[in-house]
């Protein structure tokens, strides 16, 4: 056994999370052996999570109105809180120094360390001063990101608006945008296509309060859809022939009223599902949430919610050697504390991840 680092426990290993108690090796960030063994330990050797979907310029402003209080009963008004370009995070990003802009999003990047998560794609509004302060914030961390910018700019002439998003793809992955009752259609046909002739991606959110953008944003064959909250079978039957994956955000949509998207039927057709936190302003970064939510609230199968949480994720993210514990895999790894007064009693580790854990379960993360 050569390498750099052994750790014992109980590992969540391969595409499956099968788990089995055993070792692993670690020679310069990469997982170079695993094997069986006993452990005498209850450490619990999982990966770490992918965050696919997040606005985390956000953490500028972290507890806004919701809505309007009828007596108790709140009226949801998600229009008022990220529509754009008037919606109350726009203009609390534009009245943002950059310096606080930048100062904030490294705290959310220390957040997402901390709670196990190695990597998470970002819409980022603000043209390129908004993706420029991204990557400003990620100069001090080995993390990482998917940056999809946008242009502030979206009135005629196209002309000016495809100079901007020329900028914006100097800088960034490629174009996060907004939903297509937001902008002329004939400019957003524009948007796209000039993004896939220089072969970056393209991203767009849909069906998140109502159904009635995602025809339109199906019509734009984009790369990587976000929400469907409300999408009906028909639709799911065309993203799944178009093989477009799609990322969720259950607590970020349950919390804003918009619904509570299909995702059982999604992956009953076979469509590649991730999961992001969406807004911080709306909720935190933390994954396990997500998870609980995920295997409560909708039921789903625990394995499967773990997969959409890291190995989906890290696909989403074309991200081949992360997501899942296997020999060539860089060591992207939490261990948590399988005695601690939270996990202590849990018979099956997977479940017991998914069902309860909690960031303070983490004993420590590698991340490479």
């Amino acid at each position: 056994m050569s390498c750099e680092r052994t750790i014992y426990g109980k590992v969540l290993l391969g595409s499956e999370f099968d788990v089995v108690e055993g070792y692993i090796c670690v020679k310069e960030g990469i997982i170079t052996e695993i094997g069986e063994e006993s452990s005498k330990t209850d450490n619990i050797i999982a990966p770490c999570f992918v965050n696919s979907h997040t606005h985390i310029g956000d953490s500028v402003y972290k507890d806004p109105q919701l809505g309007i209080y009828d007596g108790f009963r709140l009226k949801h008004d998600i229009d008022s809180l990220v529509r754009p370009p008037n919606g109350l995070k726009h203009k609390i990003l534009q009245d943002t120094p950059y310096s606080v802009l930048v100062d904030s999003m490294k705290v959310t990047v220390l957040d997402m360390l901390a709670t196990g998560t190695c990597a998470f794609a970002d819409f980022r509004e603000g043209g390129v001063v908004g993706v420029m302060a991204l990557k400003e914030a990620l100069d001090d961390f080995n993390m990482d990101a998917l940056i999809l910018g946008r242009p502030n700019k979206t009135e005629p002439p196209i002309k000016d608006v495809l100079e901007e998003v020329d900028r914006v793809l100097r800088e960034a992955d490629g174009l996060g945008m907004s939903g297509t009752n937001d902008m002329d259609m004939e400019i957003f046909q524009s948007i796209n296509e000039h993004v896939k002739k220089q072969k970056r991606l393209f991203a767009i959110h849909a069906g998140e309060k109502n159904n009635s953008d995602i025809a339109s944003a199906l019509s734009l064959y984009p790369d990587i859809l976000i929400h469907l909250t409300n999408a009906e079978c028909s639709d799911l039957a065309i993203v799944a022939d178009a093989k477009i994956p799609v990322v969720v955000c259950p607590r970020s949509n349950y919390t804003t009223g918009a619904g509570m998207a299909p995702i059982a039927d999604m992956l009953d057709n076979n469509i590649i599902v991730g999961v992001g936190t969406d807004n911080v302003m709306l909720n935190s970064v933390n994954m396990f949430a997500e998870m609980e939510f995920l295997s409560k609230i909708f039921g789903l199968a625990d394995r499967q919610v773990f997969k959409m949480c890291t190995l989906n994720g890290a696909s989403l993210l074309g991200l081949d050697d992360i997501g899942s514990i296997k020999k060539g895999n860089r060591a992207n790894l939490m261990i948590l504390n399988g005695k601690s007064s939270n996990l202590s009693g849990v018979r099956e580790p997977l479940n017991g991840i998914v069902r309860r854990a909690r960031p303070d379960d983490i004993l420590s993360i590698i991340h490479v």
